[in-house]
């Protein structure tokens, strides 16, 4: 299982702050899933009812190519035309190629998908979206007035600091101005019962010392839990595999998001920043032998892609 090599991992603080940060997103987005799935929902059905012409079917099977939707027919313009009308940003770039444009009259997540960041074209239901692309719909569709956007931008950058990190390490202090942000956040949907559910979760992972400790190995200054000592390693090794587990989950998500980059993207400069990023990831997964074992699949899409530049 790799724990000694998990447990050195666990006992750096700023790569368990890392860990920590981004769980609370894993968590966030488990709230606000069935938030935005039904309000995408009932924004769907309200335009439909407002505007015959949205129920007809595409004439064209119109098919967009990154932020462009080049010649849709009159009914996907019309999708067009309201999809714009109800973005809170002037002028937005819209990454188009996320949705299917003559689907948008039977399915309220391919409307969704308008709002979101590049990449989300294979995701069909809310669950299938993280943080990310959750946090940008409701930032940029009007439908979820009147949530101060503010607190939202806030959580994203933080989001984006996190995910970008090339050492997967944060400072004590990030994590400081982390959690006042994501409390804000929360407190935005406090009435809504699944969400507060999940706050209080992240309020708990927060405080959670991820630190481990493995047969054979010195016990950390985490020996202590709620000031008792765990009296048997079977314990520690639960939960080294529960935070195992968490850290896969994590890392096979990044890897898809930059995989997905540095095979799709067509912006020079970003897809140059994501491979940089690519390359980062794949160096530590390698100097991590359990890590380069778990993804030596991904690792050898990486190395191929490194043999074409």
């Amino acid at each position: 299982m790799g724990l000694e090599e998990l447990g050195a991992r666990l006992n750096d603080r700023g790569y368990k702050n890392w860990l920590k940060a981004a769980q609370c997103l894993r968590l966030l987005r488990d709230g606000l899933h069935p938030f935005t799935d039904q309000h995408m929902r009932a924004f769907h059905r309200e335009l439909l009812d407002g505007n015959p012409l949205l129920r007809r079917p595409c004439q064209a099977s119109c098919r967009p190519r990154g932020t462009e939707l080049s010649y849709p027919c009159r009914m996907c313009s019309e999708w067009q035309k309201v999809i714009l009308s109800h973005h809170n940003q002037h002028n937005a770039t819209v990454h188009w190629d996320n949705c299917s444009p003559p689907q948008w009259r039977k399915d309220h997540w391919e409307l969704a998908k308008a709002y979101m960041p590049r990449g989300q074209g294979k995701k069909t239901t809310a669950g299938e979206c993280d943080a990310s692309a959750l946090l940008n719909l409701i930032n940029y569709c009007k439908r979820f007035q009147p949530v101060d956007l503010k607190c939202v931008r806030e959580v994203i950058r933080y989001r984006n600091e996190l995910m970008h990190s090339c050492e997967f390490h944060v400072l004590d202090e990030w994590m400081r101005h982390y959690q006042a942000a994501l409390k804000k956040l929360l407190r935005q949907f406090s009435h809504v019962p699944q969400i507060a559910t999940v706050g209080l979760q992240i309020e708990e992972m927060l405080i959670t010392d991820l630190s481990i400790c493995v047969s054979g190995l010195d016990r950390t200054d985490s020996a202590l839990v709620d000031g008792l000592e765990c009296d048997t390693v079977s314990q520690w090794e639960t939960s080294a595999g529960t935070i195992s587990q968490w850290e896969a989950e994590l890392l096979q998500e990044r890897l898809q998001e930059l995989l997905h980059a540095a095979t799709h993207e067509d912006d020079g400069a970003t897809k140059t920043r994501d491979t940089e990023q690519l390359k980062s990831l794949g160096g530590f997964l390698q100097a991590n032998t359990d890590l380069a074992e778990r993804f030596s699949a991904e690792l050898q899409t990486i190395n191929s892609l490194e043999a074409k530049d």
